[in-house]
């Protein structure tokens, strides 16, 4: 065994860091993965093609986009990033290795070194907005690199008639990464000519193609904002080549050096866990994917775990609750912040616009989801189109009877792979009133939907719950947030005549309900109906009432921290 690990050993160590990066992307941040996903529309077309080749570094994104359409099933995707990030390393290992003719005894510190790039690169995908083009065009660059290096044998003349062919090429497959294979070259003055030549190819394609020559320079499908690149991405050509150029300058290294090396290898391979990713960004995120796929348990369970505070979060948590009917039970067992914490101001980025498009969506205003999926769609900076946003769009015109537009997404999702059996079942529905009608959710929400197009204000949203309420009784999502919109906002009175309205029509009472009842009754000093409020309601507001009339900042106020009075009172 011993013997094996010896002579394999830098086999076992790649092997090792893919089983890393695998298990840090399956079983940690999975929903980054879909989060990826939905941020694309791969269709197999061959005008999808054409348009990815017309663009410089399109083959390198084509190759990315399609491989990103399987983070649909995380372990695939996970899988996939490990893979690319061990072609990294190897081929960066066969490049130092081959540059410094190492043999046996160095090849350690040529692999060693070798695990820098992908390192560096595991850190930038901590942003979510770095695309997987940009790993797939490095391995690219780093075969040029390692292809070259077999030419060094063959005449000055065959080598010029390379650079000479493969540097406007190979800008135009991978983009401006090229110059990381300019720099390679060897000798010096040949690189430098190279260098030249591909900035020159830069320059050139400026005057033909409708992109500003920033974002040509940083590479167009690099990084999801255009004219922008992390500056760890820029960093990483840079260390690729001081590592080429200064490995085979290094002396033959001693025991202590590679034990050295590997010491700061290990420590670079905690910093994508401990430094790499915004925390908060990927709370989000995964609260957006827990709401996609309707894991409503699963977002109570992570707010249960972390009290959400943003009103993304706070929102979906809302949604959730809503969509168990639980929000009128537990509403307040979680930070609320205002109406933001049922509906989240417009910004114009695709999360947040298409979370408001959820929870419009399941409330049963179809018009409005479906202009938030145009709106979330039309916030993609890189100016992507979205499967999620397709496949809701085909969704929302179904639902409204607008057959031949739902069609036309339809075929669109016809082209994927993961989306073609959704399309291909729903394509049956279309025009069948009585199969859509008998839909557990597009019949559901049929019956919810006002049957006039309203205009609104998203500062009226109490005022078209009720309209929905009204017009179906069974909605009691729209019930719920009719009634908590007033209570967050701290208009009692409000709540009271929407309360009224409510239990006319159904049973509704839970306990935020009956605190808000019985709070309004306390200020007009009234004892409210015997049944109407549970005794113990009424108990825990006398003593709430006691504990706060003789010190506001008493500590034993926290015992009522999930109840509307100390919502309105202490924590507003």
């Amino acid at each position: 065994m011993k013997k094996f690990l010896s002579k394999y050993q830098h086999w076992v160590m790649t092997l090792f860091f893919g089983v890393c990066v695998f298990l840090f992307w399956r079983l940690r941040y999975p929903f980054a993965l879909t989060y990826q996903e939905q941020l694309q529309l791969f269709l197999f077309d061959g005008d999808y093609l054409s348009e990815r080749l017309a663009e410089p570094g399109g083959l390198a994104r084509y190759i990315a986009e399609f491989l990103v359409q399987f983070y649909n099933s995380v372990t695939i995707g996970a899988l996939i990033i490990a893979v690319l990030l061990m072609l990294v390393q190897c081929t960066m290992g066969a490049v130092l290795s081959v540059h410094s003719g190492a043999n046996r005894e160095n090849r350690p510190h040529c692999v060693l070194l070798s695990f820098i790039p992908p390192i560096m690169l595991w850190y930038a995908m901590g942003d979510e907005s770095v695309l997987l083009t940009y790993v797939v065009a490095l391995i690219f660059a780093l075969l040029a690199i390692l292809g070259w290096l077999r030419l060094r044998t063959c005449s000055a003349l065959v080598r010029w008639g390379v650079v000479a062919v493969s540097i406007p090429l190979l800008y135009w497959l991978i983009g401006p990464l090229v110059l990381l294979v300019a720099v390679c070259m060897m000798p010096w003055t040949m690189a430098v000519a190279a260098f030249v030549y591909g900035v020159a190819c830069i320059l050139a394609s400026a005057w033909v193609l409708p992109y500003p020559l920033l974002r040509l320079v940083l590479g167009v499908g690099y990084y999801r904002f255009p004219e922008t690149l992390p500056y760890v991405l820029m960093a990483l050509p840079v260390v690729i080549a001081l590592l080429y150029y200064i490995v085979p300058r290094l002396p033959r290294p001693k025991q202590w050096v590679v034990y050295a090396e590997a010491l700061v290898v290990g420590a670079l391979l905690l910093v994508p866990k401990l430094y790499g990713f915004d925390q908060r960004k990927y709370e989000l995120i995964e609260y957006d994917y827990l709401v996609r796929i309707g894991d409503w348990q699963g977002v109570i369970a992570k707010a249960e775990q972390r009290m959400p505070d943003l009103p993304m979060s706070v929102s979906a948590t809302n949604l959730a609750l809503a969509m168990t009917n639980q929000l009128g039970e537990r509403a307040f067992d979680f930070y609320q912040r205002g109406t933001q914490g049922l509906l989240p101001k417009f910004e114009r980025n695709f999360a947040t616009a298409q979370l408001t498009g959820e929870i419009y969506f399941h409330l049963g205003l179809i018009n409005t989801a479906q202009r938030f999926a145009f709106e979330a769609m039309e916030a993609i900076p890189n100016y992507n189109k979205s499967a999620r946003v397709v496949k809701r769009l085909a969704e929302t015109n179904l639902i409204n009877g607008q057959y031949a537009v739902a069609r036309k997404y339809l075929k669109m999702l016809e082209k994927t792979v993961f989306y073609r059996p959704w399309a291909q079942r729903t394509m049956a529905l279309l025009g069948d009133e009585k199969q859509i009608n008998a839909h557990p959710l597009y019949g559901a929400l049929r019956q919810m939907q006002l049957k006039d197009d309203i205009l609104f204000s998203d500062r009226e949203l109490d005022k078209i719950c009720g309209q929905l309420f009204v017009h179906n009784p069974q909605n009691l999502m729209a019930a719920q947030y009719l009634l908590l919109i007033p209570i967050l906002e701290g208009d009692i009175s409000r709540f009271v005549s929407y309360a009224k309205v409510v239990q006319n029509k159904t049973q509704y009472n839970p306990r935020v309900v009956q605190e808000a009842i019985a709070f309004a009754f306390l200020q007009q000093r009234q004892q409210p109906p015997k049944g109407l409020i549970s005794p113990l309601i009424l108990q825990q507001l006398n003593d709430f009432g006691r504990i706060y009339s003789a010190d506001k900042n008493s500590p034993e106020l926290g015992r009522y921290r999930s109840t509307v009075w100390y919502y309105l009172t202490v924590g507003k």
